[in-house]
């Protein structure tokens, strides 16, 4: 079996800050709950993207639910979420039992249209909040996104779960609405093998969603819940892993860019092959390397050819307003959402590639155009 090349997994630094920050909670038995890693991995993030604090929690999807929550957002609530997206960003949504109403996609970012977004608004105008993604590292037009939902006066959070590293216009995505969400899941640009981070300027809010994500324990002698409370805190060994990530954060990024570069030097010239869109705004941490096919090649023999040699790649995801389970929410847009579908692959993408990986990849699709 030839060696297997992975679409984005876990990479461990060289330097093993990771173990460091590990060893300390073994040596302090500070195992779990809670302890120094989660403490300062919540202040080195929270420094490291310009955002005044940050609550370290069990998963981009918890970090998702507790804005959500902190937003305000009730039973009955509407909720505009992009529709291109995993489906963890609208989860928490049903929650709530909000409802969510999905958007559409702008060909120039892949991400949220604001022309869909205006159109929303008009046919619902009591929405409770936006939940904004950020792409495959790519940010979404945020200048008119925050146009937008600041004159309609509405909650804004952004799923920056696949943009950690990546900046729109000089600011760090995840960092332009009242709340912001990373994930650290084992295929994220760094990891904690699991876990996520929300994010705000608003103090108060994120230690009210850490009293959530800590079982809404009160302040009392005996165990006492005046609220309803969830289990959603970060351990303090997966918080050690983090500490240690966000060390070598830019130079994740920077292997993503030349993964990017490569197959864009490689593959461009093919016939009925674009790659995502990166705007001149836009400094993305290129966290899948993802490609449209208009041509005889389809994004299924690209996935096959490169899974018989044990490489792995992916679609792009399904948009939400397709999918069984949200059919029956409304989507406002003309379906560009569905074409990047429909035509997108996500290539490999693994920061542990070499060059002789990337040739191998290179090669094999390639060969779909002879």
């Amino acid at each position: 079996m030839t060696e297997r090349i992975f679409l984005s997994s876990p990479h461990m630094s060289d330097e093993g800050y990771e173990r460091q920050y590990v060893k300390e909670a073994f040596d302090t038995n500070w195992i779990a709950p809670l302890g120094t890693n989660v403490n300062e991995f919540e202040k080195e993030l929270a420094e490291k993207v310009g955002s005044k604090a940050a609550a370290a929690l069990s998963s981009g999807t918890a970090a998702i639910h507790l804005a959500l929550k902190a937003a305000g957002v009730e039973e009955g609530d509407i909720v505009f979420c992009s529709t291109l997206t995993f489906s963890a960003t609208a989860n928490p949504i049903i929650y709530q039992n909000a409802i969510p109403v999905f958007i559409d996609s702008d060909k120039k970012t892949w991400n949220m249209n604001p022309e869909a977004l205006e159109e929303a608004f008009e046919k619902y105008p009591e929405v409770k909040a936006v939940l904004i993604v950020h792409l495959y590292g790519l940010s979404a037009d945020m200048d008119r996104i925050m146009e937008i939902c600041n004159r309609h006066n509405v909650a804004v959070i952004e799923d920056a779960a696949e943009s950690l590293g990546g900046y729109y216009k000089g600011q760090h995505t995840g960092t332009f609405g009242d709340y912001g969400i990373f994930s650290f899941n084992g295929n994220k640009i760094i990891t904690t093998s699991g876990g996520g981070m929300l994010v705000s300027n608003n103090e108060e809010k994120i230690d009210k969603a850490r009293f959530w994500a800590t079982q809404s324990r009160d302040q009392a002698r005996h165990y006492q819940h005046s609220e309803l409370g969830y289990n959603y805190r970060m351990s303090n060994v997966t918080a050690g892993i983090g500490r240690g990530q966000l060390k070598v954060l830019e130079q994740r990024v920077e292997k993503k860019r030349y993964i990017f570069e490569y197959y864009k030097r490689e593959l461009d010239h093919l016939e009925g092959i674009e790659f995502m869109p990166v705007n001149e705004w836009d400094h993305p941490n290129y966290w899948l390397s993802s490609i449209q096919l208009t041509g005889k090649v389809r994004p299924i023999d690209i996935i096959e050819v490169l899974e018989k040699e044990n490489i792995e790649s992916r679609p792009v995801w399904k948009p939400m307003h397709m999918q069984p389970f949200f059919q029956g929410y409304d989507f406002i847009g003309l379906g560009v959402s569905e074409k990047l579908f429909e035509n997108g692959v996500c290539l490999p993408s693994d920061t542990k590639m070499n060059d002789e990986n990337l040739s191998r990849v290179i090669n094999l699709i390639k060969r779909l155009w002879i």
